[in-house]
């Protein structure tokens, strides 16, 4: 499947008002390389293994499995160093849905938002806690925050 995915910092905590639902995310790297990444996911009570392709525009080639938690659980331990914590909230803005990613442990402070579309010129609502679009700075992808910790920039 190809992703389509748009990444934007956020300028305020607004969004925390109109939310549908959160989890809490803990992910880590099996490989983190720019060409392919290999991502295990607890994301609530499920486990998950994800692989990306390289990043071509706003788009990349995305397969993800479910798995049990305990199995993802057992993957986190051979996971390369820094896992990723953050508290991911949807929002519902006209058709889409922005997912918030607020971050904790090394990324704390950090606060994304993505969409994702049909197609790289789809256009979409711009809420007004909408800031700075950050989509093609390699420094704001997961696989670089666990390397390269937002406490450290």
């Amino acid at each position: 499947m190809i992703e389509i995915e748009r990444k934007f910092l956020v300028s305020n905590n607004s969004f925390l008002n109109d939310f549908s639902r959160s989890n809490r995310i803990v992910q880590g790297y099996l490989s983190s390389h720019p060409e392919r990444t290999v991502r295990v996911r607890i994301k609530g009570e499920n486990g998950y293994l994800t692989i990306k392709g390289k990043s071509e525009g706003f788009s990349r080639y995305e397969w993800e499995k479910e798995i049990a938690i305990e199995d993802a659980e057992k993957l986190l331990a051979l996971c390369e160093p820094s896992v990723i914590d953050k508290i991911r909230y949807e929002i519902i803005v006209g058709t889409h849905v922005y997912e918030v990613d607020v971050f904790y442990g090394e990324n704390e402070g950090l606060v994304l938002a993505e969409i994702e579309l049909q197609s790289e010129n789809e256009t979409f609502e711009k809420p007004n806690w909408l800031g700075k679009e950050v989509t093609d700075d390699i420094r704001y992808y997961n696989s670089y925050l666990s390397k390269t910790p937002y406490k450290n920039w």
